[in-house]
């Protein structure tokens, strides 16, 4: 009965032996876990998720791309149960804050499927005039984004 015990049992039960005690007297399992590629293959474009900078979700198109290619705007209440979206370049304005691509169409888009409201949690009529003026003159100065 006592070799029973000496000779080594399946992993997560313990093993009785008069050495260890305590709390190193139980064998631990090994567990082999998939090692996380941190550089993308030879020919694949880099992954945002990757790059160690913040990464935002566009509420026009929903795709998701370093903050620093979005586009800001807080909501700004400017009366009862109405607000306007201003857009916020430094990112220091206080509030919730949503992100957008400076693209025109993905402004429509967001217009669109009324995502203003959601993203920014506001109930209310939203006024998007300074923000579509933002976006078209953004759109001007920088290339448009693959969709």
């Amino acid at each position: 009965m006592a070799d029973r015990y000496q000779t080594g049992q399946r992993c997560g039960r313990q093993r009785r032996s008069r050495h260890r005690t305590g709390r190193g007297a139980r064998r631990k399992c090994r567990v082999d876990f998939l090692t996380v590629r941190r550089t993308p293959p030879a020919g694949m474009p880099a992954n945002p998720l990757l790059t160690g900078r913040p990464v935002r979700t566009c509420i026009g198109c929903r795709k998701r791309a370093s903050s620093s290619e979005l586009l800001r705007f807080v909501a700004i209440e400017i009366g009862p149960d109405q607000f306007r979206a201003v857009p916020d370049p430094a990112r220091r304005r206080p509030g919730r804050g949503a992100h957008l691509h400076p693209d025109p169409a993905c402004l429509a888009l967001a217009e669109r499927r009324r995502a203003f409201g959601r993203a920014l949690r506001i109930a209310g009529v939203l006024d998007t005039g300074p923000l579509a003026e933002a976006v078209a003159s953004a759109a001007v100065t920088e290339p448009e984004h693959t969709q």
